[in-house]
């Protein structure tokens, strides 16, 4: 089946579940559940919850979204939620119902908040058990000695229990279920430290590692810390489409309406949708005439006409005339749900993309576990004394702690965010400029993205004398687009609007009045009598007189030229795909030189075409602003959006454009590799620091205080060289 011989109403994603079906993604289907799972972090985690899941008979298929925290499982009808949750457990995760848990950003700020609390803890008890470790360096001993060491260990021991949680949480949840994540040596090495150090406080030995206890807890929050606010920011774009659904309808009934939940109405019921509404529901209007905003849903910056028969589908905006409607779906089949749920399969696909620092770390783990039991053992069989095994093991795990590693990325993506926020672009993604970096081909939306979204007049002058103030008027008494924009540009040259008497709005049409008592009007071409021509007009008739044309045209974003010439000449492939009709296209694309466009697309049509370009191989970066973006910059490989952008396109893109201009994205696209390049390099000196300290560690000639130092010195390195973004 291909998208031609799909037919159907105006529903922009009446087809969604079809496609997705066929490019072997699961469609929405009666034995579908979704759990909630808070504790994934990372691209290991999916691929543990995912393959775990698979392995069960029931099971059909099973997608993570990282970015909701979620899973997808479609099943043969022999899962439960409550099977489900006990599997997940299973794998040591914990689960739940999607209606236990708010589906907003609250759980994520409070994360942030909690993570950033214990920052604070641990960098306070941080500094004052180094300023007692001073005075031990300093000369202190025995009794005085000793005092010091207990009044570390008072500091020091709550200080990790407490700060340390995130980590402990977390390897006890991959130990019960069996394998090895990134936070078990963590745990091992802070819980190996306090030990050690505590026994050797209690027996009046010389040397106690607490603050190498609580030094590794501060680097590795922070770490930890940063990683998660540049996930936390992302919040689920199909949520957003979500909150665009309209809530309560006006459903006839008798002789009068009354206000029902969307929710409630079934097909063949009839709603009445004033002007200025959004529409409930996809359906058939039944009577009246209007003019509606499908911008949202299509691209196409002109407001369609529409009349008894004509097909309306939820999301749109009715502008300027009552609308009864008889409904053919509503609530979860209406086109907006379908929308979010192509959103969110685009999303699940590509939350499967793993970072730099999460391949890095799947070979870690098992090999720091090995060295350091291999030292303990080792050391024992030679000296027969276990105190100075454990030692030497305590020393390796430290030296060996991923806190280097946990940086490495953090550190450089929040370098480079905060050089392009300065520049106008936010990162909301912790791998977008991992992934921006691999970019060779570029696509673009135009109405919003590479035009500034805002249609103005462009011949107010060559208007006669007299006639901007009654187009002022009249575009006054108007919601459509066109009527604003003559009604704005007036405004903005100080014209006074002329005084007018019966204005009225004619569904459809366009506004009348009398001037002077002489009729006058403002629409469509065919209403006040002329030809209407090729380009974007309406039409002003005052009286007798002959009609006089306002043409419009929407502007370019300022730098789009020079951003697709950039592009261009960086060998990137450039397109432009739009849901305005062609002759508008072809002329927009022309003024840029861009000869790869395709006009009247639907959302889904925009989203095969990414997914195909992926498919290839290609490294895609999309960048949209509209409802019917918004499933393709879920697919692509990376996107970015304006900030005028509607807030679920913002939400599903990866980066924002704060700014007006489009330079920004030039310099991103540049930034995004000298970035990855940072990071490899970050992982370069953690792993030239692990050759040189591990080997030491295994000898027994550093101590755990002396291992600490290093870890901390090997964090500081790779912050600084990630500093180096900075301008």
């Amino acid at each position: 089946m291909s998208l031609a011989d799909i037919s159907g109403p105006a529903c922009p994603a009446c087809v969604a579940g079809p496609l997705a079906a066929e490019r072997g993604r699961p469609a929405a289907a009666a034995d579908e559940i979704q759990l909630a799972v808070p504790g994934v972090h990372c691209a290991a985690c999916i691929s543990t919850i995912e393959r775990g899941l698979m392995r069960r008979d029931g099971v059909a298929d099973a997608r993570v979204n990282l970015t909701l925290r979620r899973v997808r499982v479609r099943h043969h009808g022999r899962e439960t939620p409550e099977s489900l949750t006990e599997a997940l457990k299973g794998l040591g995760y914990e689960a739940m119902p999607l209606d236990m848990i708010a589906l907003s950003a609250t759980e994520a700020d409070r994360a942030s908040r909690d993570l950033l609390m214990r920052l604070g803890v641990a960098f306070f008890a941080m500094m004052n058990v180094m300023l007692l470790s001073v005075a031990v360096w300093s000369g202190a001993e025995d009794a005085t000695r000793d005092v010091f060491h207990w009044v570390s260990a008072a500091i020091a021991l709550p200080t990790v229990a407490f700060a340390g949680q995130p980590f402990f949480r977390s390897a006890w949840a991959s130990l019960r279920a069996g394998r090895l994540g990134m936070d078990v040596p963590i745990s091992l090495a802070l819980i190996l430290a306090c030990g050690m150090s505590l026994s050797e406080t209690a027996m009046s030995g010389e040397h106690a590692y607490f603050d190498a206890a609580v030094m590794l807890t501060f680097f590795l929050l922070g770490g930890r810390y940063l990683d998660h606010r540049t996930r936390a920011v992302a919040r689920s774009a199909a949520q957003e489409l979500a909150a665009l659904e309209v809530r309560r309808a006006l459903r006839l009934a008798g002789a009068g309406t009354e206000t029902v939940a969307v929710a409630d109405l079934r097909p063949g019921d009839r709603v009445r949708v004033l002007p200025g509404a959004r529409m409930p529901v996809d359906g058939t209007v039944e009577d009246g005439a209007s003019e509606l905003d499908r911008s949202l849903l299509t691209g196409e910056s002109l407001p369609a006409r529409i009349a008894a028969g004509g097909a309306v589908s939820a999301g749109e905006v009715n502008l300027t005339g009552a609308l009864t409607v008889r409904v053919t779906a509503a609530g979860r089949d209406s086109s907006l749900a379908r929308m979010a749920d192509l959103v969110a399969v685009a999303e699940s696909a590509r939350s499967r993309y793993a970072s730099l620092a999460d391949r890095a770390a799947r070979a870690y783990a098992p090999l720091v576990h090995t060295l350091a039991a291999a030292a303990l053992v080792g050391w024992f069989w030679v000296t027969g004394e276990l105190r100075t095994a454990l030692n030497i093991a305590s020393a390796v795990l430290i030296i060996t702690c991923p806190c280097a590693l946990g940086l490495a990325v953090p550190a450089v993506v929040t370098a480079a965010s905060g050089r392009l926020f300065r520049r106008g672009l936010l990162i909301k993604d912790g791998t977008a400029l991992e992934r921006l970096a691999e970019v060779d081909t570029v696509v673009f939306d135009k109405t919003g993205t590479l035009t500034l979204g805002t249609p103005r007049p462009v011949n107010l002058d060559e208007l006669p004398e007299g006639a901007l103030p009654v187009a002022a008027a009249l575009a006054a008494g108007s919601a459509h687009p066109l009527a604003r924009a003559v009604a704005t540009a007036a405004e903005e040259r100080g014209v006074v609007p002329a005084l007018l008497t019966g204005v009225k709005e004619v569904a459809g049409h366009g506004v009348d009045g009398l001037f002077d008592g002489v009729p006058v009007r403002l629409g469509r071409a065919d209403w006040v009598g002329a030809s209407a021509g090729a380009r974007t007009s309406t039409w002003l008739r005052i009286g007798t007189s002959a009609p006089v044309e306002i043409a419009f045209a929407d502007r370019p974003r300022p730098g789009a030229a020079d951003l697709v010439q950039r592009l261009t000449e960086t060998r990137r492939s450039v397109m432009l795909l739009s849901g305005d009709v062609a002759p508008a296209v072809r002329d927009f694309a022309d003024s840029l030189g861009l000869a790869d466009w395709r006009a009247g697309l639907r959302p889904e049509e925009k989203a095969a075409i990414v997914e195909a370009l992926v498919a290839e191989g290609r490294r895609v970066l999309m960048v949209g602003d509209g409802l019917n973006d918004t499933a393709a910059l879920a697919a692509a490989t990376v996107s970015i959006s304006p900030a005028s952008a509607l807030d679920a396109a913002r939400v599903a893109s990866d980066i924002v454009l704060l700014g007006e201009g489009l330079a920004p994205v030039g310099e991103a696209l540049g930034l995004a590799r000298v970035a990855r390049r940072r990071i490899l390099e970050n992982f370069w000196i953690s792993g030239a620091y692990n050759v040189v300290a591990i080997p030491l560690a295994l000898m027994g000639v550093v101590t755990p205080l002396i291992a600490a130092a290093a870890m901390s010195l090997s964090s500081i390195t790779v912050t600084l060289n990630a500093l180096r973004l900075r301008p």
